[in-house]
């Protein structure tokens, strides 16, 4: 029996003919460009003043606070091995962000040297015709009798006239 195309879009619970896509259960679906999206903000926020603001306000209060609280209420205590961890994993997740965020600026910025370079062949070759008109419009110009040369030939003509003219009245 031939199999149609609608048997692959119905739910594959109710057909048993059709094997279960097994991928589908263990692989999370994810979607790549929300993904690159919030690299990107994060990247971005990354770069800012204000980050560099927070992480030093953080990075104060916890060396001030393990150092200057009371006995029981510190966390981390002289080398601060533990903010020594937690930066070491924001920098560890920091790094990809910044390398996802660039490798998704370089496609953006290779599809617009791809539209520029388009654009440029585009107007080289208008131009070209330009040019190639205006070349045309010269060469028929330069054939064309223009009124100064017309005036200049009736004048010889009419000196040419009154040379072979008699001079009495005609």
């Amino acid at each position: 029996m031939p199999r149609d195309d609608r048997s692959t879009t119905r739910t594959t619970t109710a057909r048993l003919d059709i094997p279960k896509d097994w991928r589908r259960t263990f692989v999370p679906v994810y979607d790549a460009d929300a993904f690159g999206r919030l690299s990107e903000r994060i990247a971005r926020f990354l770069g800012t003043g204000q980050f560099l603001v927070y992480m030093t306000a953080t990075i104060v209060f916890w060396v001030v606070w393990n150092i200057f609280a009371p006995e029981g209420l510190r966390f981390d205590t002289y080398p601060f091995i533990f903010l020594t961890l937690a930066l070491s994993l924001q920098a560890s997740y920091a790094a990809p962000l910044i390398l996802l965020a660039q490798n998704r600026q370089e496609a953006r910025d290779r599809v617009q040297y791809e539209r520029d370079r388009d654009i440029d062949t585009r107007t080289r070759a208008d131009m070209e015709f330009l040019a190639r008109e205006m070349a045309s419009l010269r060469m028929a110009v330069g054939e064309v009798a223009t009124r100064d040369f017309l005036r200049s030939e009736l004048k010889s003509l009419l000196a040419e006239l009154d040379r072979e003219a008699p001079l009495g009245p005609r």
